[in-house]
């Protein structure tokens, strides 16, 4: 056979263990687990390191590499060869192969140092060693012993393969596969310094899934860790001039109007790309943005969110299950539902006691109690209608958190909608939309359906779920942004158009509360659960993952995020 024999896709096979997945299942089961069963995956500094290491050994030689049994035979030494062995269950693309007749070495190659150590390797690589090993073997070689090859130290390390690692790296086979098909990912490893260099940190959430798992509040609990960075650098690219076209050049996203450049932005920088109306989009740009894992978020003109352009679905249909599931199941939605609405509310309370001139202490009384009923909610009815009880408690007093100037002052009477008919609603519409855009688009990169929720039922071309997720960052995000552009004098009656009943947002107006969420999401907090600080917008995928983890009955309760 030759080392182009096996197809790449043999890789999927779920019959077919990479080599290398033992390797990650010996270092972290849980790590195995999100990589194989879930299609996890995210770059880190160690992962893009090793990646560029090994560039020179994944290019594939064409070379015949079958046994041979005449001992003269010419030595050969073959990079990056890919065999399976079917009777095993095993795959594994080899980086470097030395054949000597019917003598055969696997050289594993690893990009840091001699470990200092009696064996002068780690465990995880014996066994992914002896497991290419073993592939060799059902392949008709000789196959006695491989080497670890470490980069940083120039050093070859030979691993023999003797009984007690063969029956080591058989017994995580085994084992591996147990784990993979039991259909709950394994506990994350409790303060580990392990976690502190993964690249799956911030979707495994090992510190915050350890503490929420506890049943027993008086076992003693470790410090929560912010493993996962306090800011996402990136940029959130809005295009709103009305005949702009996005194109590129080369790494670089250029958008232009009647042939002037209006804005430039690395594509390496970009997090999403929103365009508001007439707006063109080449098919070149579209395309690197989907194989990038850019989504390409749609508005109309006056603000609506209407869609996403995204690539592939995540691959994580554990997940959609699990969810779908749950969104059939009355019991298990209205305990989410239970949650999203609590949170809500109690922000609600906190804003409007932290912002309202003289907040009636009647209302205040009344949210906390409409918050501890919805707790006990029989039903979704019942809790639809504690929601709604609560929603016109709390806008009945909105106005009072409005502090503009005299020749400033804006009006609110009530919540209004579709379309709007006073400029404080325009803001609050324009704000939750961009809100439902946001989630949508971390309930995607989950691995979530964002249409299916669990207290928003299911509506044509309503994202539910994102709705649901909303409702407990509607008053920190939504209405306190509102609070910022009045009280502190950035938006004026001028930022605004009238037509009709309707009132809407002026370009310039909508620059200005784009430029404020932005800078809200950005913002630090505490967050109240686990004591670190964190951006809201890292918030958002927190939650997000949260969710997922008590889908997936990882963790008992989602917990709420509620400011102090």
């Amino acid at each position: 056979m030759t080392s182009e024999f096996h197809n790449e896709d043999l890789m999927d096979n779920p019959y077919l263990v990479p080599a290398r997945m033992l390797n990650e299942f010996v270092y972290c089961p849980r790590l195995a687990y999100l990589e194989w069963v879930q299609k996890e995956f995210k770059d880190s500094v160690d992962t893009l390191e090793g990646r560029f290491r090994h560039q020179r050994v994944d290019e594939p030689d064409n070379q015949s590499i079958e046994p041979d049994g005449d001992e003269h035979q010419e030595q050969l030494s073959v990079r990056s060869v890919m065999l399976s062995a079917p009777s095993a269950g095993l795959i594994a693309r080899i980086d470097l192969l030395e054949t000597d007749g019917d003598m055969a070495i696997p050289v594993d190659y690893k990009k840091g140092k001699v470990p200092d150590n009696p064996q002068k390797s780690w465990e995880p690589e014996r066994i992914q060693l002896c497991a290419q090993g073993l592939i060799l073997r059902e392949n008709g070689f000789r196959t006695d012993a491989g080497v670890i090859y470490y980069v940083a130290s120039k050093t070859r390390i030979t691993i023999p393969f003797d009984d007690e690692l063969i029956a080591a790296t058989l017994n995580m086979l085994s084992e591996f596969r147990r784990v993979v098909s039991c259909g709950l990912a394994p506990p994350p490893l409790a303060d580990s310094p392990k976690c502190i260099r993964c690249s799956l940190v911030g979707i495994c959430l090992p510190d915050e899934v350890h503490l929420l798992s506890q049943v027993d509040d008086t076992e003693d609990t470790a410090e929560v860790r912010r493993l996962v960075p306090a800011r996402d650098d990136n940029l959130a690219v809005y295009v709103q001039e009305q005949g702009a076209t996005v194109g590129k050049h080369g790494e670089v996203l250029v958008i232009r109007k009647s042939q002037e450049i209006i804005q430039q932005v690395r594509m390496l920088e970009v997090s999403q790309l929103s365009l508001y109306g007439n707006v063109q989009i080449t098919a070149q740009v579209l395309r690197e943005l989907l194989d990038r894992g850019i989504p390409v978020c749609h508005f109309s003109y006056g603000g609506w969110f209407s869609g996403i352009t995204h690539g592939m679905t995540h691959k994580n249909m554990q997940l959609r299950q699990k969810q779908f599931g749950v969104a059939a199941d009355a019991g298990k939605s209205l305990q989410l539902a239970r949650n999203f609405v609590f949170g809500k509310i109690k922000n609600c309370r906190t804003l409007l006691r932290r912002n309202h001139v003289d907040a009636p202490s009647q209302t205040l009384q009344a949210l906390n109690k409409l918050a501890q009923d919805s707790r006990e909610a029989k039903d979704a009815q019942t809790l639809l209608g504690i929601e709604g009880a609560a929603a016109r408690a709390y806008f009945g007093q909105f106005e009072g958190m409005l502090k503009g100037s005299y020749d400033q002052h804006f009006d609110f009477n009530n919540r209004n909608r579709s379309p709007p008919t006073d400029e404080v609603n325009a803001l609050l519409s324009m704000l939750y939309s961009l809100l439902a855009k946001d989630f949508s688009v971390m309930l995607l990169t989950v691995g979530f359906d964002p249409y299916l929720g669990f207290f928003h039922r299911p509506r044509y071309g309503r994202p539910a779920l994102a709705l649901d997720l909303i409702e407990e960052f509607r008053p920190l995000i939504g209405d306190s942004v509102v609070l910022t552009l009045i009280n502190g004098g950035e938006i004026q009656k001028d930022d605004f158009i009238r037509q009709g009943m309707a009132v809407a947002l002026t370009p310039r107006g909508r620059k200005k509360l784009i430029a404020a969420y932005e800078r809200r999401l950005d913002s630090l907090v505490t967050h109240p659960v686990f004591g670190y600080s964190i951006s809201y917008r890292r918030v958002f995928e927190v939650q997000a993952r949260l969710l997922a983890r008590q889908i997936m009955g990882e963790i008992p309760l989602y917990p709420v995020f509620l400011t102090r």
